[in-house]
């Protein structure tokens, strides 16, 4: 069975194999240190890439910043939660010195051709970004994740099926045992996409079978984060339908290889 048809344009009638930029393409060797900032997305999508992985957080003064960890201490030059820091905090931070946090509007509007691929981070992210795709009319330019199951049922009762979102790990596990058809009902058929890691604990997610399933299902199978050739290859030939890296160059590489490679540049 080929790729379903989701129903949705982010994921419908995309290339071959949809190449996920994650944060950017953070473990690229020009790009060290410089995840999530507006610097990886340009190079990304100079690459050729469409869709771009991120993080989202509310800030106290209700905008949405693309950023992954919690706190500001390990990505820049200020300290703190993200969402306690003050518009001046959260202004003056800068990335290895020099690069400002993005605001998720910001993306948006710079990279009108690209699709994000958004994971809600904390707390009344949800909502904040359905005003944002609302105000930008790009509803088909995003994709939504969450690990919080109350904050996706969040999110999809205010996009109303208008967005494609991602299961949560709670509804993966709908999706490992083996009937298609229960697995749909038990997810309200509202997953349109698996995003999984190939392997969690010592035990595969990600086999021929569950392909199989989850496409029987009408969703899609996305992987994060993939970094080896060897593994994309794997993953492929097991025919997979995203894959997220933080080496851009690699999947690039990989998928041109395999004659999988759509450029966007």
């Amino acid at each position: 069975m080929g790729r379903p048809t989701t129903g949705f344009a982010y994921l419908d009638g995309a290339a071959p194999v949809i190449a996920f930029a994650h944060r950017g393409g953070a473990e690229h060797p020009d790009l060290i240190g410089l995840e999530n900032t507006a610097h990886a997305f340009r190079h990304a999508v100079a690459l050729g890439y469409r869709y771009l992985e991120t993080d989202v957080h509310l800030t106290a003064d209700g905008r949405l910043v693309a950023f992954h960890d919690e706190v500001l201490d390990r990505m820049t030059d200020a300290a703190g939660p993200i969402v306690t820091a003050s518009r001046e905090v959260l202004d003056g931070a800068r990335i290895a010195g020099e690069h400002a946090l993005p605001l998720m509007a910001d993306l948006l509007d710079e990279f009108p051709e690209a699709r994000f691929n958004i994971d809600l981070k904390s707390p009344g992210s949800g909502p904040a970004l359905i005003e944002l795709v609302e105000a930008r009319n790009a509803f088909d330019r995003i994709c939504v994740g969450a690990f919080s199951l109350e904050r996706m049922h969040e999110f999809r009762r205010l996009a109303r099926g208008r967005i494609a979102t991602a299961a949560t790990p709670v509804e993966v596990v709908a999706f490992l045992q083996p009937s298609a058809r229960l697995a749909r009902l038990l997810t309200r058929g509202q997953v349109s996409a698996l995003q999984v890691p190939p392997q969690r604990n010592g035990l595969p997610i990600v086999t021929a079978s569950f392909v199989r399933r989850v496409h029987a299902a009408g969703a899609q199978v996305h992987v994060w984060t993939i970094d080896e050739e060897s593994e994309m290859h794997r993953l492929l030939d097991l025919g997979v339908d995203g894959i997220f890296t933080d080496r851009t160059d690699l999947l690039k590489a990989v998928l041109t290889e395999r004659g999988q490679w759509q450029d966007r540049s």
